[in-house]
């Protein structure tokens, strides 16, 4: 099956070896997916709830360049620094995810790649062929 792989731009892509998202078939995996918005710069810092809500956006493109939507989801990662913020994280994964329900783990780690960084969600998709 082919493999499309999907990039976000982002300068680290090629340094760390990865892609935003990849397609092979009918499944697209997307990478774990920060607050950050167009200007390379976090997006609600101190602010988990609007950081999950820009990761969440940022998830979405990647789904739709890969030929996919937030209806086609069916697994969520969700990892914060804080459990703390698991209320306000929940809270606007449930606004996008409501009646799609996909499965999903909201785990703490201890941090992210940047001090700045309080969310990080992965998701994973099936595309009807």
């Amino acid at each position: 099956m082919p493999r499309h792989n999907i990039s976000s731009g982002a300068p680290w892509e090629p340094i760390v070896g990865y892609s935003r998202a990849v397609r092979v078939g009918s499944i697209v995996h997307v990478a774990g997916t920060t607050a950050t918005g167009p200007d390379g710069k976090i997006v609600g810092v101190g602010d988990a709830y609007l950081q999950a809500v820009q990761a969440l956006k940022n998830i979405e493109r990647a789904l739709v360049q890969a030929g996919a939507s937030l209806e086609h989801v069916v697994r969520t990662r969700i990892y914060v620094t804080d459990i703390a913020d698991w209320g306000r994280v929940g809270r606007a994964h449930g606004e996008v995810f409501h009646d799609i329900r996909p499965g999903t783990t909201l785990v703490a780690v201890s941090r992210l790649v940047a001090p700045e960084m309080l969310v990080e969600i992965e998701a994973e998709a099936i595309v009807e062929m």
